[in-house]
């Protein structure tokens, strides 16, 4: 109930411990955001009381956002954690041990509704405790992990700040995660080594200085645009 570990390998082939929380301090993180998100909830609503019928609406937009994005928002833009989070000490993780992306973050939070239900989140209290790794419905179907940030992670860095480049063909869940890792990992390697990782996608890469590709590639897949 409390926690265990997750085993995954990096592209590197370095294996890595994750050590995944249980629904203990995963409760006590979300309650400390929902007591927030109802502070900033009543605060729109003081704000807005004076606008009559406009108010309303504008308050409406605002909560919808607050319920919907504000988990969203954190988990993408604070590397994985929302302040409740934070404060227990815990981040979103892709399976594999890399940063949680926009599609994945919104698909987990968005599948709250399913993990709710009949009431109180039973469905997803049922899934975490019939999993190994205490993923709720939301997390099995992103493909994401709830660890604590104690847990011994390969040494990243952040992707350079270079002109994003979209791929020439879709990648897959995967794929874009072995990408993005590499460019998190790129500057702890030796230059022949990421030469030769970055060279095993040709037909994505192509021959033409590969490393600097598989990193455009990154910055693009993570969100950012020229």
């Amino acid at each position: 109930m409390i926690d265990t570990v997750h085993a995954v390998q990096t592209p590197e082939g370095v294996d890595l411990a994750l050590r995944v929380a249980g629904p203990v301090p995963r409760a006590l993180a979300w309650g400390v955001d929902t007591l927030l998100q109802g502070g900033i909830a009543l605060a729109l609503q003081v704000a807005f009381a004076g606008f009559a019928g406009l108010g309303t609406g504008l308050y409406l937009i605002g909560l919808f956002a607050l319920l919907w994005f504000y988990p969203v928002l954190f988990e993408v833009r604070a590397h994985g954690q929302t302040p409740g989070k934070r404060l227990l000490g815990l981040r979103v993780l892709q399976e594999n041990g890399t940063p949680v992306g926009w599609s994945a973050s919104v698909l987990r939070n968005f599948l709250l509704v399913a993990d709710f239900l009949p009431a109180l989140y039973l469905a997803g209290l049922a899934s975490m405790l019939a999993d190994a790794s205490f993923r709720r419905l939301g997390d099995l179907a992103a493909g994401t992990l709830v660890v604590h940030t104690d847990t011994p992670r390969a040494r990243l860095t952040p992707i350079p700040e270079v002109t994003p480049l979209a791929p020439d063909f879709p990648l897959g869940l995967e794929e874009q995660a072995a990408v993005i890792a590499f460019a998190e990992r790129a500057g702890s390697l030796s230059a022949e080594r990421a030469a030769e990782l970055a060279a095993i996608p040709r037909s994505l890469v192509g021959d033409s200085d590969p490393r600097s590709r598989l990193i455009a590639h990154a910055a693009y897949l993570v969100g950012r645009r020229a």
